[in-house]
């Protein structure tokens, strides 16, 4: 509860900062907002499970754990955007309190024990990023983007409401333990038809937040258009928020009609990877790709709900965290090269862009490199045991069917991550040496650090949740 608190005032706070003389103050700011609100966060560690807000909130180490991730993301995320100083066009205060305002919607949507405060945590959650995807005004892309995902998201924001809506005509609650009563008599007596309408509208709604297939369309444009910092807010946090709320509620909920469920998010999570995997390797632009990496990675998050079991969320945590991990390292070194080549005055997003990168910027291609051995799931790197742990589960459920077909499209994978990796190594470019600011530098040390950390001792990991 008290990073919802805390970082609510801090919102607040950050938007009065922005009155201040110097706005060199709300970048140091936000960074020890969000310092106090991950501590305040483990506060509570092994004291749950804890009801809060009219037993609407619920804490538990599962929920501190998914909200750690969301908020170290947040602190790297900030720590990179020293860039909206360049811009005198940009607005920081406003940029930094709606990041923090967002944060609380993905908390609320992470520790949720009822379905209003589940819709609200989205909202909240949603309409800072529609806002933030538009915020550069001057750009086209941008303003299209944000239409095209408020729009969107204001449709699958229906399906959702209209799920909520035959959820509480089903079963009369719409508290998480009330809804676990009924669907635990459904299981062992006659079907609730309007029981499983609104499940399915539900997840309609929030498989669109994560991205998954066909809920995708709006995902490589919005990508694209959005400023590549809150892209990479929106690939990592949202993307988090969003599969913690699906875990909770289909675990909590609705385990006891497993057998009407699983196989619809089994076939959805093939969707998303055939999507996501095969679309990635048409693409010349490394940010659409990354688009398109995030939507496959959401199929590999789907299939460790499929296969729902003790271990699903200890993998869903690992994966989220060195998914997060090595997707911030990705889109900071392509904010940084994209700086320094531009094609018709706008930023080179190419892959042709990193060519040559190696030569005059080693640590660059390094830290990129890594992350995208990640991504792919190479052996020795965090993303690898992330992809191991999900397929053993599932292997372990019986699904072996879907674990063929996730190998196979891990090593179509292997095809789009390695384009920008020979780019750097391999090609000749132009590229001059890049200077990298001091918060830059560290983020892409600590992160290329805890990627390698955790593919070389992945218990280390496990033994703190």
């Amino acid at each position: 509860m008290y990073p919802i608190v805390l970082l609510s005032v801090f919102g607040i706070v950050a938007l009065f900062l922005g009155f201040s003389k110097s706005k060199n103050i709300l970048l140091p700011s936000t960074l020890l907002f969000l310092a106090l609100a991950l501590a305040g966060n483990f506060y509570e560690w092994n004291d749950g499970p804890l009801l809060y807000f009219y037993d609407m909130f619920r804490v538990d180490n599962l929920t501190l754990s998914f909200n750690g991730i969301v908020l170290i993301s947040a602190f790297m995320i900030v720590a990179i955007s020293g860039g909206f100083y360049d811009n005198a066009d940009a607005e920081p205060a406003e940029y930094y309190s709606l990041m923090l305002f967002s944060l609380v919607g993905a908390i609320m949507m992470i520790g949720f024990e009822h379905l209003i405060m589940l819709f609200l945590g989205v909202e909240i959650l949603s309409v800072a990023m529609y806002v933030l995807t538009g915020s550069n005004k001057r750009n086209l892309r941008s303003n299209e983007a944000a239409l095209k995902y408020f729009l969107m998201g204001a449709f699958a924001t229906g399906f959702m409401l209209f799920g909520i809506t035959l959820l509480y005509g089903a079963t009369g609650s719409f508290d998480l333990s009330d809804i676990r009563g009924f669907a635990a008599s459904v299981s062992t007596g006659t079907p609730s038809y309007l029981l499983y309408a609104g499940l399915l509208l539900l997840l309609i709604g929030m498989l669109f937040k994560v991205s998954a297939a066909p809920f995708h369309f709006w995902t490589p444009d919005v990508y694209e258009g959005a400023p590549t910092i809150f892209t990479t807010f929106m690939s990592t946090i949202v993307k988090t928020a969003g599969f913690a709320a699906i875990f909770r509620l289909l675990s909590n909920s609705f385990a006891n009609i497993y057998s009407f469920w699983w196989i619809v998010i089994a076939v959805i999570a093939i969707l998303t990877l055939l999507v996501g995997n095969i679309g990635a390797t048409s693409q010349r632009s490394f940010k659409r790709m990354l688009a398109y990496s995030g939507i496959s990675h959401a199929g590999y998050l789907l299939i460790a709900i499929t296969a729902l079991s003790s271990p699903t969320s200890k993998s869903i945590v690992f994966y989220s965290l060195a998914y997060s991990l090595s997707t911030i390292v990705a889109f900071a070194v392509l904010m940084l090269v994209s700086k320094e080549k531009t094609i018709e005055g706008q930023p080179d997003e190419r892959y042709e862009a990193f060519n040559g990168l190696a030569k005059n910027n080693p640590f660059l291609a390094f830290v990129l490199t890594v992350s995208m051995l990640s991504l792919a799931g190479i052996p020795l790197t965090a993303g690898f045991w992330g992809k191991f742990f999900i397929f053993t589960s599932a292997a372990e459920r019986g699904i072996i069917w879907i674990t063929v077909i996730a190998v196979l499209m891990s090593t179509v994978g292997i095809y789009y991550y390695f384009r920008v990796i020979i780019a750097s190594y391999v090609k000749q470019g132009d590229l001059p040496q890049i200077r990298v600011a001091p918060f830059f530098l560290i983020i892409l040390v600590l992160a290329t650090f805890f990627t390698i950390l955790f593919g070389l001792a992945p218990g280390l990991f496990e033994g703190l949740i």
